[in-house]
């Protein structure tokens, strides 16, 4: 029971990071109707800076306060650089360029830092645990983690049904025309929202920093997690986006856990956990197709 419940946080503690790697990508394609392969890189730039300032400084606060500006100010650049010439071309060429981003960010940070991963030490003021339950401890920094995510999570939506901002952002991803008609500055909005979907992914990368080793192309797998969340929760969908990401890291988390224990009750010790091993990875695919069978635009499109 108590490996139970931990594994359950650990599930919310990867939903809410995959939450926050969702979130800006559905943003950046509900709105600005762009496919955008790059967005891992820009969860990779987040915790390499953050690594960086807080080896430098000692502070992680430090290296948050300065990698989620960094990471968003490169994210409107490329937006102005690179993107912004896509707009109107095929998902294909939008596919290949931002591939051909992918590389560029990758080989960079190897010129930058060198080929060896850097390691982010848990914050002092959140290295121990937290008893939630008794006789259940917690890291106090995964608790973090997860108030964080769910923290933007209420921004999110906060921001889209109660702001101005948040309105126009409504308005352009329904209509760009009409909107522009209306006088928004559709080129400004998608500069900003642009921003704000690499700083959401820079965060996520600040955050899983002392969790996992901040090395080149450390965002390609996860990439791979927050296409699956899209599609499940529906395109578009910031909603959507938060519903998939806590089923995906429940599934995820949960699975690598107890499937090995469930096979070993009908196969031998070594077969059980070979078979296990890739039932679990295959898992959140077997979850988006049965989800897909049941809603085949995801469980809250944007339209809904």
């Amino acid at each position: 029971m108590l490996l139970f419940i931990e594994q359950i946080l650990n599930g919310l503690q990867l939903g809410v990071t995959l939450f926050l790697m969702s979130a800006g990508l559905t943003l950046v394609f509900g709105i600005m109707q762009v496919i955008n392969l790059a967005h891992g890189s820009f969860y990779m730039i987040g915790a390499y800076v953050a690594a960086t300032v807080t080896a430098l400084s000692g502070s992680f606060l430090l290296g948050l306060a300065v990698a989620l500006p960094a990471t968003a100010v490169i994210g409107m650049l490329v937006e102005a650089i690179v993107l912004r010439r896509l707009y109107k071309k095929e998902h294909v060429d939008q596919v290949l360029a931002t591939f051909g981003l992918i590389m560029f960010f990758n080989e960079l940070t190897r010129i930058i830092w060198g080929r060896q991963p850097l390691f982010m030490d848990v914050p002092s003021w959140l290295s121990g645990s937290v008893e939630l339950i008794p006789g259940i401890p917690y890291p106090s920094y995964r608790i973090a983690v997860i108030g964080v995510g769910l923290l933007v999570a209420l921004f999110l939506y906060l921001m889209f049904t109660r702001t101005r901002i948040g309105m126009q952002i409504r308005a352009g991803a329904s209509n760009r025309e009409m909107a522009g008609a209306l006088g928004i500055n559709i080129r400004l909005l998608y500069t900003l929202v642009f921003g704000l979907g690499t700083l959401l992914a820079g965060l996520a990368g600040v955050m899983a920093g002392p969790i996992l080793a901040v090395e080149a192309g450390m965002g390609e797998s996860i990439l791979i997690l927050t296409f699956v969340v899209i599609v499940i929760g529906g395109i578009g969908s910031v909603r959507g986006a938060f519903i998939g990401a806590l089923l995906v890291g429940m599934v995820d988390t949960l699975g690598r856990a107890f499937l090995p224990a469930l096979f070993r009750m009908f196969l031998s010790s070594a077969h059980a956990d070979g078979v296990a091993a890739s039932v679990a990875s295959m898992s959140i695919y077997i979850l988006m197709a049965i989800i897909l069978i049941w809603r085949p635009q995801g469980l809250l499109p944007a339209h809904s």
